[in-house]
């Protein structure tokens, strides 16, 4: 299988010492390609400083929900300024948390509105995070959000309903190791069942969310477990792993316009 994760964070310092090996390991698990989503300025120049020295690896920039509260039309200049590196194919993660509620909602709201018009003024594609919103994430996007825009909910944990919205939106759903969780996954399992084939993509959120049965034996997510969560969603789906791989891996490179379609 050739093997794709979307969303991961190897900037985390979690992987400071052991990073080689973590690739590595990816590799060995037919993880050709990973996503380093930027979460703030440090996070983005370090996923781009990623890229540049890892092949198969590329970033996003962006300003996570969680630190809305410190971001400025500056931060923004200079994320903007990044995008001029090739290794550059994504802007986010951004959007709204409304759960542990780290910034106000209104600098949430009024900075992930920013990056959305940003994203669409340098024709990228859009990593998105969303929960609890109550809604206003689809309010939000659905004001500011273009015909022939491309983007991503990643981590998707949301209900029918806004699959539903999202789907109609055009966007891409990203699947973790929550799917594979036998409690919290549950729900998770009978919604996946709904997204189309062509839709979905598979993450880690490395070092977050370590899909079953890894998590019994490691506290750390990393790439080459996505894996995992692609065989579960292929039992769920009832499809083929091998086909399924490669659908998702065609999705994912069509997204981030990554070469190898």
């Amino acid at each position: 299988m050739k093997l794709f994760d979307s969303h991961c964070h190897l900037d985390d310092r979690s992987y400071g010492k052991d990073l080689d090996q973590v690739i590595q390991r990816a590799r060995q698990a037919d993880v050709c390609a990973m996503m380093v989503a930027g979460i703030g300025l440090t996070s983005s120049e370090r996923a781009i400083e990623l890229a540049g020295r890892y092949p198969g690896i590329i970033a996003s920039v962006g300003v996570h929900p969680h630190d809305a509260k410190e971001c400025n039309e500056d931060v923004l200049r200079r994320l903007n300024a990044l995008c001029a590196n090739s290794k550059v194919s994504a802007w986010g993660e951004c959007g709204l948390d409304f759960n542990r509620m780290f910034s106000a909602q209104k600098d949430q709201e009024h900075w992930f509105a920013r990056q959305i018009e940003i994203g669409a003024e340098l024709n990228l594609p859009m990593i998105f995070h969303e929960r609890d919103s109550q809604g206003r994430f689809a309010a939000i996007l659905k004001s500011h959000w273009g015909p022939h825009r491309k983007g991503v909910v990643h981590c998707f944990s949301g209900t029918r309903d806004e699959l539903d919205t999202y789907l109609a939106m055009g966007l891409m759903i990203g699947i973790t190791g929550v799917v594979t969780h036998k409690e919290r996954g549950r729900k998770l399992r009978d919604i996946v069942r709904h997204i189309p084939e062509n839709r979905l993509l598979v993450e880690t959120d490395a070092p977050y969310l370590t899909p079953s049965p890894e998590r019994k034996k490691f506290r750390r997510n990393e790439p080459g477990f996505v894996r995992t969560v692609l065989l579960k969603l292929a039992q769920v789906m009832e499809l083929p792993s091998e086909q399924l791989a490669q659908t998702i891996w065609r999705n994912t490179c069509e997204l981030f316009n990554y070469p190898g379609r």
